[in-house]
C-alpha cells in the first residue's frame, strides 16, 4: 500500500505537524512537545535534546573498604579495589572467606575509600613488599606477620592498633610508602570507570578519631587519576582537625584545578564532637568556619552499619519511628555517652541549631544533604537484609557455629566494658541515591555537591520532591511533572525564600517501592525550626498513606500491619501499595521563621538480617532483636529562610 501525504513539498514539517494533529498553528514547539527548531527552517523531533535537569536515580555507596584498609586486610579481608568495582558492576565474586557472592541488582556507581591511614599496609605485608624495610617499624611488622597464620595476621592487627594508630605521627614516615598505594587505587577506579554504563569516583577516608571519638570524612573527587595522583591523602597522621583537612582540600583544588568534597559519618559515635557549640581547638564556633564547613561538608552519611543518625528518641519523643539502629552507648574511645551530647550527634537537631547560627552567624554551618552508604569492611557493598556480609570478613555468613556466633555477638569494640553493642545490632545499611542527568563522576558529584541526594536503609525506595510557592496538587498529575517542579519549584537540598504574598510553599512528593522489594507504609513530611523564643521544634506529618487507614483521635496513622514469618524470613506485599504521592502545604507556617522540611518515607515490616541468618543456618534469633524492621528512605532537607529584616 502506498501512503499520500497531502502537504504541498514547500510546506514545512512543523506546518504539516499542526495540520496532522489539528493543533492551532500559533502553538508553540514547546507546547507541542514534539518539534524543536534548530534554525535555518531546520527542526528536530526529540523534545528532550535541550532538556538539562536530572532524570534518574542513580545507586550508588560512597564508603566501601577493601584489604587496603588495615582494618580489613588485617582481620581477614582479601578483596582488593578491583574486586569491589567487579562486585558492584554484577559480577559473581568469592568473598574472602571463600563464599560465592552476588547482588540481586548492579549498583550504578561505588567509591572505595580505603583509609589513608597505611593505606595499602596489608597488601605490602602479604607481597613482602620492599617498601616496608625502609623503616624500623615497618620491618617489625613485616616480621610479625611474616608466617601469615591466624594469629600472626591478628597480631599483625593488634600492633598496628595499639602502636601504629595511637602514635602522633606515621610509623612508616620516609619510606616512601604513602606514595606507592594511592596510585593503585586511583589506578583501580580508572579502569572500572565506564561513563554513562558504571561510575568509579575516587576517594579515601580520613579517620580522625581525637580520644576515640569519630570524626571520620569520606573524601570524594569529582576527578581523574591524572588530578587526584598529583597529591598523596592527607592522613590522621598529619591532622586530627576537621579544619586542616579543609585546608588540604582547598590546597588540592588550587593545584590539580579538580574539585573534591567530604561526607561526615557516624556523629552518633563522636561524643557529641560532629556537630559541636565548638571547634576541635576550643573555639566559638564563627561566620568563617560556618562558611568553610558548608562548603567542603555539603553531604552527611545519615545511615550505615554502626547506626542510623536521622533521629534519637530522647531528643524526638513524640516521633514513633525514631528509635530505629539507634547505637548510643559510647564511642571508640574511654568517655562514656550522655544524654547531653546527643543534640550534637543526629542529623535532625544539627539541622534545627544550624537554623539558630545562621540567624546569629549569618551562615548555616550544618546545611547539609544526606545519603546512606555501608562502611563494609568486606570488599562487598551489601545493603540488602537478605545479603548481608557483615561489617568485616570475619563475620561473613557462615554455617560454621563458631564462627556464626561471633558473626551474632561479637562486639564491635571489645575493649570497652561499657559499650555492649554486638555486631548483631549492626545494619545492613544503606545506599545512596542521587538524581543526576548521567551516570558519570561529574554527574554525580555534581549531584552530591547541590544535595539534590537522598539516603535509603538498603532498598532501591525512589522519592521525588519539589517545594514552591506556585506548586498545586493538580501539579502531582502533570506528564512533565519533574520539568514543571524545577521551573516552579525547588528539589530535595535546595533552598526557597521568602513569598512577595507571604504564601505557605506546597510540597509535591512522589515515592515508589523497590520494584524487587516490599510496599510502602507512609510518606511523611518532617518540618523542624526555631521558634521565636530560640526553642528548637519540630513537627511530623502523615502525607500519604496506603490501605485506607483513618488517623485516630490523637491524629496518629494506625500501624499498617505485619506479614512477616519469622521462622521462615519470609513477607507478602498483601499489605502496603506499590506508589504514594502527595501535595502538602504547611498549615503552621511563619514567614518570620526559618525552617527545613524533609520527606521520610516507610515501607511495609519486612524480615532483618539476623533473621534471615537464623532461618538459612537453622539457628536462633538474637532474642533482644525484633525479627522485622522497616526499611526507609530520607531525603536531603529543602531549607526556608525569611527576608532580612
Amino acid at each position: 500500500m502506498t501512503l499520500k501525504f497531502l502537504f504541498p513539498p514547500a510546506m514545512s514539517a512543523a506546518v504539516a505537524a499542526v495540520a496532522l494533529t489539528g493543533v492551532p498553528e500559533q502553538v508553540s514547539a514547546q507546547e507541542l512537545g514534539h518539534i524543536a527548531s534548530t534554525g535555518a527552517g531546520d527542526v528536530e523531533y526529540s523534545p528532550f535534546l535541550a532538556e538539562d535537569f536530572p532524570n534518574q536515580v542513580l545507586y550508588g555507596d560512597t564508603h566501601l573498604h577493601t584489604a587496603y584498609s588495615a582494618d580489613a586486610g588485617l582481620v581477614g579481608a582479601v578483596l582488593t579495589p578491583d574486586d569491589a568495582y567487579r562486585f558492584a558492576k554484577g559480577e559473581e565474586i568469592t568473598s574472602s572467606n571463600g563464599q560465592r557472592a552476588r547482588l540481586k541488582r548492579p549498583l550504578d556507581w561505588l567509591a572505595v575509600t580505603d583509609h589513608a591511614e597505611n593505606l595499602g599496609l596489608p597488601v605490602a605485608l602479604e607481597d613482602d613488599d620492599p617498601v616496608l624495610a625502609k623503616s624500623a617499624w615497618g620491618r617489625r611488622i613485616s616480621e610479625i606477620y611474616a608466617p601469615r597464620t591466624v594469629e600472626s595476621r591478628v597480631l599483625s592487627y593488634d600492633t598496628w592498633m595499639q602502636e601504629a594508630l595511637n602514635i602522633v605521627t606515621d610509623p612508616l614516615k620516609g619510606s616512601g610508602f604513602d606514595t606507592i598505594m594511592w596510585p593503585r587505587v586511583t589506578e583501580a577506579a580508572e579502569r572500572h570507570n565506564v561513563p554513562n554504563a558504571f561510575t568509579a569516583l575516587i576517594g579515601y577516608e580520613w579517620t580522625s578519631g581525637p580520644n576515640g571519638n569519630n570524626l571520620h570524612r569520606n573524601i570524594i573527587f569529582r576527578d581523574g587519576k591524572d588530578a587526584a595522583d598529583m597529591i598523596v591523602p592527607m592522613s590522621a597522621y598529619d591532622s586530627e582537625d576537621p579544619e586542616d583537612l579543609w585546608a588540604w582540600m582547598e590546597n588540592y583544588e588550587a593545584i590539580s584545578g579538580g574539585q573534591v568534597l567530604a561526607i561526615p559519618h557516624n556523629g552518633n559515635l563522636s561524643n557529641g564532637l560532629m556537630f559541636g557549640d565548638k571547634t576541635l581547638s576550643d573555639v566559638a564556633l564563627d561566620a568563617d568556619y560556618a562558611k568553610r564547613r558548608a562548603r567542603w561538608e555539603p553531604i552527611y552519611e545519615i545511615t550505615q552499619i554502626k547506626g542510623d543518625g536521622e533521629a534519637h528518641p530522647l531528643l524526638s519523643p513524640n516521633d514513633e519511628f525514631a528509635d530505629y539502629g539507634t547505637w548510643d552507648k559510647g564511642s571508640f574511645g574511654p568517655e562514656p555517652k550522655t544524654e547531653a551530647m546527643l543534640p550534637r550527634e543526629y542529623a535532625r537537631t544539627a539541622w534545627q541549631r544550624g537554623l539558630a547560627y545562621e540567624a546569629d552567624l549569618g551562615v548555616n554551618p550544618f546545611k547539609f544533604g544526606v545519603v546512606g552508604s555501608t562502611d563494609s569492611h568486606t570488599g562487598l557493598s551489601t545493603a540488602e537484609e537478605s545479603n548481608f556480609f557483615g561489617k568485616v570478613s570475619l563475620v561473613e555468613p557462615t554455617a560454621d557455629p563458631i564462627r556464626f556466633e561471633e558473626r551474632i555477638t561479637g562486639r564491635f569494640t571489645p575493649d570497652d566494658p561499657s559499650d555492649d553493642l554486638i555486631h548483631a545490632d549492626g545494619l545492613a545499611s544503606g545506599l545512596a541515591a542521587v538524581w543526576a542527568r548521567e551516570n558519570t563522576r561529574e554527574a554525580i558529584w555534581d549531584a552530591l555537591k547541590r544535595k539534590e541526594v537522598f539516603a535509603t536503609t538498603g532498598t532501591r525506595i525512589r522519592v521525588r520532591v519539589f517545594a514552591g510557592f506556585d506548586l498545586a496538587a493538580a501539579d502531582l498529575e502533570l506528564p512533565n511533572f519533574a520539568r514543571h517542579g524545577y521551573e516552579n519549584g525547588v528539589p530535595m537540598g535546595g533552598d526557597l525564600g521568602p513569598d512577595a504574598k507571604g504564601r505557605a510553599p506546597t510540597m509535591l512528593v512522589r515515592a515508589l517501592r523497590d520494584p524487587d522489594g516490599a510496599n510502602l507504609d507512609r510518606v511523611q513530611i518532617v518540618k523542624g525550626w526555631v521558634d521565636a523564643s530560640g526553642t528548637r521544634q519540630e513537627a511530623i506529618y502523615d502525607v500519604a498513606w496506603s490501605d485506607g487507614r483513618v488517623p485516630g483521635a490523637d491524629g496518629r496513622l494506625p500501624p499498617v500491619g505485619n506479614t512477616v514469618d519469622p521462622d521462615t524470613a519470609t513477607y507478602t506485599n498483601a499489605i502496603g501499595t506499590t506508589f504514594l504521592q502527595a501535595a502538602w502545604t504547611d498549615p503552621e507556617f511563619d514567614a518570620a521563621l526559618r525552617a527545613f522540611y524533609y520527606v521520610r518515607v516507610l515501607e511495609i515490616p519486612t524480615p532483618r538480617w539476623t533473621t534471615y541468618d537464623a532461618m538459612v543456618f537453622g539457628v536462633d534469633r538474637p532474642a533482644h532483636l525484633s525479627p522485622d524492621q522497616q526499611e526507609r528512605a530520607y531525603s536531603s532537607p529543602i531549607w526556608y529562610t525569611p527576608a532580612k529584616g
